[in-house]
């Protein structure tokens, strides 16, 4: 399949502050890309350098076939942007922010009536159009900041934290439209550092302080990333128990997971070994049993691993 971006060795630096350090991936067209990583790790730096809005320190990339360094007016006219903070006028109407972007990309009024139409529908607004934004709900502002970012009908979606502040049946709401999105050709890239939504990605790179940890699909990431086994505790005092597991040998890490605690541990590790050692440690266990490793257990593993290589160095 043919990609939509590529980008090798992207590196960019502000003064003596590296914000993103030798990053390469492709996102291959009509897929979902998720971009995983706290807030400050580098992901939003990544798309204004892949939206041509900063030139790249080292490196170089395309969006669809266009260099990110020269070609800015023509990546622009081919991609749709949607922040965190929506990007809407408040003072307008549905309508008449949907108006507004239609303008700004140039649309007929042909066109801007057909789009409006079909992204009124799409996003449930329909019987909103004359309702002042500043009126909506979070999760309504979300659906029309979506709108007003394909009114132009991008081939390429960047969605940075798009999902921050509204409540969870919007979010799910909001990755039904996405994937209706994605089934009609349009490639998605996405930040979020909710691990629920980044399992909803064909792709998934995390980032971690400008540096790209891990590139996989959901599924083999938590296969393939972390070395040991992990196992699901219920105990009476979560966070003593997190104290006495890391005095053992043979578990390398321990948190809090839920309700319980989610400790990473070598293969060799038994369930009765580790049954006996809590019990001569006088710690109540409800529950013990081996699981798979969750994307936030792969995310534990390899931030953890990252700062032991930081204070090697």
């Amino acid at each position: 399949m043919e990609n939509a971006i590529e980008i090798e060795h992207l590196t960019k630096k502000f003064g003596k502050f590296t914000a993103v350090n030798d990053v390469s991936f492709n996102v291959k067209k009509g897929e979902v890309f998720g971009f995983l990583g706290p807030n400050g790790s580098g992901k939003t730096t990544v798309i204004r350098m892949l939206m041509g809005l900063i030139s790249p320190s080292l490196g170089k990339g395309t969006v669809l076939g266009y260099d990110i360094s020269k070609d800015n007016n023509k990546i622009r006219e081919k991609i749709g942007y949607m922040s965190q903070k929506f990007s809407l006028y408040e003072d307008l109407t549905v309508e008449e922010n949907l108006d507004f972007y239609g303008r700004v990309y140039g649309l007929s009024d042909r066109k801007l009536a057909e789009k409006k139409k079909e992204i009124l529908k799409m996003a449930d607004l329909e019987g909103k159009e004359k309702t002042i934004t500043s009126n909506l709900s979070g999760g309504w502002k979300q659906r029309l900041a979506l709108g007003s970012a394909i009114i132009h009908d991008p081939e390429i979606l960047f969605l940075d934290e798009p999902t921050g502040g509204v409540d969870p049946i919007a979010r799910r709401n909001f990755w039904e439209l996405i994937y209706q999105l994605s089934e009609s050709g349009v490639t998605i890239l996405v930040t979020t550092h909710y691990m629920d939504e980044a399992e909803h990605c064909n792709t998934i790179g995390f980032i971690y302080y400008g540096n790209l940890l891990t590139l996989d699909t959901p599924n083999n990431m938590k296969k393939n990333s972390i070395d040991g086994d992990i196992i699901e505790l219920k105990v009476d005092d979560t966070l003593k128990t997190i104290e006495i597991l890391k005095e053992k040998d043979k578990i390398k890490e321990a948190s809090i997971y839920g309700n319980g605690i989610h400790a990473l541990v070598e293969p060799n590790l038994s369930l009765s070994e580790l049954e006996k050692y809590l019990k001569i440690n006088k710690v109540e266990c409800s529950s013990i049993k081996k699981v798979n490793p969750s994307l936030e257990d792969v995310f534990v593993f390899l931030v953890n691993k990252e700062n032991s290589k930081q204070l090697k160095k």
